[in-house]
């Protein structure tokens, strides 16, 4: 598996892997901006040419914010949203950040696990923060790896 970033050939089928993996995906105009923004860096997980997942992280200062990451379902639980978490916390701190950030429904316990697993706390609560009126976590992790 190797990671790299996104190109304008990969967003159509990055918007395949959002629709099966979320119920409120980002769409394919949504997934082709993220390249237009010098402050968001593009994580692509591939395997013999294949997506396997994604992920979006913006770095603004001191902190960083994971946008979005998924892995696609057929290729859970072999450790590539860890690999891609671990090279967006390397690229964030690499630009000076000292602290990630991101969202996760609250049902989501798998990517809770994942996360807590890296370092990350519960930092807050987002109230009705998805369309469906699920709540968020606000998950916060250090940058001292």
């Amino acid at each position: 598996m190797k990671i790299r970033g996104w190109t304008q050939e990969d967003v159509k089928t990055i918007a395949a892997i959002e629709k099966r993996c979320f119920g409120d995906p980002w769409t394919e105009e949504m997934l082709g901006a993220c390249m237009q923004y010098a402050w968001q860096q593009l994580f692509l997980a591939e395997e013999d040419g294949q997506v396997l997942g994604y992920g979006c992280l913006g770095v603004l200062f001191e902190d960083a914010e994971i946008l979005n990451i998924a892995v696609d379902t057929p290729f859970r639980g072999r450790g590539i949203g860890e690999t891609l978490l671990r090279a967006m916390h390397k690229k964030a701190k690499a630009l000076g950040a000292q602290r990630v950030l991101l969202e996760v429904r609250v049902s989501n316990l798998p990517a809770i696990g994942l996360y807590e697993k890296l370092g990350y706390t519960r930092y807050g609560v987002r109230e009705h923060y998805y369309e469906d009126g699920e709540d968020a976590f606000v998950m916060q992790a250090g940058l001292t790896e």
